[in-house]
């Protein structure tokens, strides 16, 4: 097994590939989705700019899975800055697992365009609802972005409050209170939502991910996947993505 840096360094490669920060400058890239958090009305002309930017990843020589895998990355960072911004988070994740399902079935480059944009309007109409109701604080926020960046870790709450600066007590409470779940059930839900992308990249086996994301042992993640989502990975993979993407080798 992988030791602890070996991990760090391939988790965050993964975190890298999914964000494509690589291939953009980071502003470019970014943009849109800051806009999207903050309500900005440019969100969108953004996004079809950064959506037709040829200097977006080059992740399969494949052009249809190729951007099926631009999707899922794409998916993720709105639903991580929906989030962010204020929408629920069981609402967000929702509406990223069905977008995903549905990109399963397109046939097509310009069907996979086509739906991504779909997909962003959604999200920015569901987000200007919720703001209207929640606006997450600058603590739960610095907890968001820290969990992401440390599922490969075993993350404590004592850890997440250093990072916010606030009691270990008052933090547990103050994320609770906005975010409508404990930290511990947050972060179990992150890994699980990173597994699932995950899953579509053949470099992973099982029990790489289940390494990379911090479970005990692979017969621990095949169960709290099983939980949260009703699938073991491998159904998960062969029930959602029978076009090939992610089949385990």
């Amino acid at each position: 097994m992988a030791n602890i840096n070996e991990k760090r360094l391939k988790y965050l490669e993964f975190v890298n590939r999914e964000n494509n920060f690589r291939h953009l400058r980071y502003e470019e890239e970014i943009r849109p989705y800051l806009y999207m958090k903050a309500g900005d009305p440019r969100a969108l002309d953004a996004y079809r700019q950064l959506i037709d930017s040829p200097l977006v990843g080059h992740l399969s020589d494949d052009p249809l899975r190729n951007r099926k895998y631009l999707f899922v990355s794409a998916v993720t960072l709105t639903t991580r800055y929906a989030i962010e911004g204020g929408m629920d988070p069981e609402t967000a994740y929702n509406i990223s697992d069905l977008f995903i399902q549905e990109m399963d079935t397109c046939q097509s480059t310009d069907a996979v365009r086509t739906l991504e944009l779909e997909m962003v309007k959604v999200f920015i109409t569901q987000l200007a609802k919720s703001k209207k109701e929640t606006v997450y604080s600058r603590p739960v926020v610095q907890c968001i972005d820290y969990i992401y960046y440390h599922l490969n870790e075993t993350i404590s709450l004592q850890e997440l409050a250093k990072e916010t600066g606030l009691h270990p007590g008052y933090l547990s409470t103050l994320f609770h209170r906005e975010m409508g779940m404990t930290l511990t059930e947050y972060i179990r839900k992150q890994r699980i939502e990173t597994a699932k992308n995950m899953l579509l990249d053949s470099e992973y086996s099982y029990a790489e991910i289940a390494a990379l994301l911090a479970f005990s042992s692979q017969s621990h993640f095949t169960s709290v996947f099983r939980e949260e989502t009703g699938y073991t990975p491998k159904a998960y993979q062969t029930h959602f993505f029978r076009t090939g993407i992610g089949q385990q080798h």
